[in-house]
């Protein structure tokens, strides 16, 4: 009886847990980082602040190990070299997409905290 070593599975069982731990990774020092641009932006009510924080990370998450999922597939693999190629594919453009995602989520601080500091300005003209 011969046995024969699955590849593709084995890349699908490496390729989850490191696209789900870079996920957490990513979003925890995010949200970690991204309180002090809440507390900005919602005028130091820090109990919005923190509950949209939250909101987004829990966005984050559902985006992003998402997406990981719908790419899942890769295409039969046969030996160690091509699954080492497959996963670094995968996990590659995973992190390219993670590194856009996180700068959009920059961008998004960046913008709300503009959008609350010109509203401050515009408050102090008008007393």
């Amino acid at each position: 009886m011969e046995t024969t070593f699955n590849f593709n599975l084995t890349a699908y069982l490496i390729y989850l847990p490191v696209v789900i731990l870079m996920t957490i990774v990513v979003s925890h020092l995010l949200f970690k980082n991204g309180k002090i641009f809440m507390l900005d932006i919602f005028h130091k009510k820090e109990d919005i602040a923190y509950a949209t924080n939250s909101l987004f990370k829990i966005g984050f998450y559902l985006l992003n190990i998402g997406f990981a999922l719908l790419i899942i597939h890769m295409s039969e693999i046969f030996s160690m070299e091509g699954m080492i190629l497959g996963l670094s594919t995968k996990i590659g453009g995973f992190s390219i997409y993670l590194g856009i995602m996180l700068m959009l989520n920059l961008f998004l601080f960046m913008r709300g905290r503009r959008k609350s500091l010109e509203k401050e300005r515009k408050e102090a003209f008008t007393v």
